[in-house]
């Protein structure tokens, strides 16, 4: 079954401008959100079950990046928000023939290809929509959908009950599911504080280019 995983990625310009709030200079966000998508990509790469990734950005550090992972990229419209940037990667995905898509988000460096796997692999052939939570439980991390049009997403805050309404309304299975490498995305100071212990847990091997980032930040 081909599986498509589709980036939303914001401009690096515009990236985790919350995270001023914590004392990272502008320098430093880039550097994060740079080495956080590398993470990203790298371990869909190392993924059994992903056939294709396609990046939805603006962004041309993220296209070089997505380039030199072997992944695709496509333009995104700053207009549409983020659920507009995942539309037209699920429009790109529907086109190279895809029966699942995967959308989850570039800022998740701790992603464990074993456990994407598992998760891709206790999906059903659909219609089915799994929802991977943030780890406060309310918003939506990931979504892989069966088929990837099975629902519009609606990214946000209060997201995961709209995805799991969405998917009742479409008839199709909504399943809650939680492997710990994606619950963690960055988003605000505290996320950041959250990921920084969730690292020194872990392998060293594991997330190198975003423990790269973190190591020559400077907090004002």
């Amino acid at each position: 079954m081909s599986l498509v995983a589709v980036l939303p990625v914001k401009r690096f310009g515009l990236a985790k401008s919350r995270l001023g709030y914590g004392g990272l200079r502008p320098a430093d966000r880039l550097a994060l959100a740079t080495g956080m998508l590398n993470d990203v990509l790298e371990a869909l790469r190392r993924s059994r079950r992903v056939d294709d990734i396609v990046v939805v950005t603006s962004e041309p550090g993220a296209e070089v990046l997505a380039r030199s992972c072997g992944a695709q990229s496509i333009a995104d419209d700053p207009s549409g928000g983020h659920n507009g940037a995942v539309a037209l990667g699920i429009a790109w995905a529907l086109a190279d023939g895809a029966l699942q898509a995967l959308v989850l988000p570039g800022d998740a460096p701790t992603l464990d290809p074993a456990e994407l796997d598992a998760l891709i692999d206790s999906g059903s052939d659909g219609p089915e929509v799994v929802i991977v939570p943030d780890r406060h439980g309310t918003g939506t991390n990931a979504l892989l959908l069966s088929p990837p049009d099975v629902i519009a997403t609606s990214f946000g805050e209060g997201s995961r009950e709209r995805h799991e309404r969405l998917a009742r309304e479409a008839g199709a299975t909504a399943t809650i599911a939680e492997p710990r490498s994606l619950l963690l995305d960055v988003d605000t100071a505290d996320d950041l504080e959250a990921l920084t212990a969730r690292l020194a847990e872990l392998p060293r091997d594991v997330a190198q280019f975003t423990r790269t980032a973190l190591s020559r930040c400077e907090r004002r």
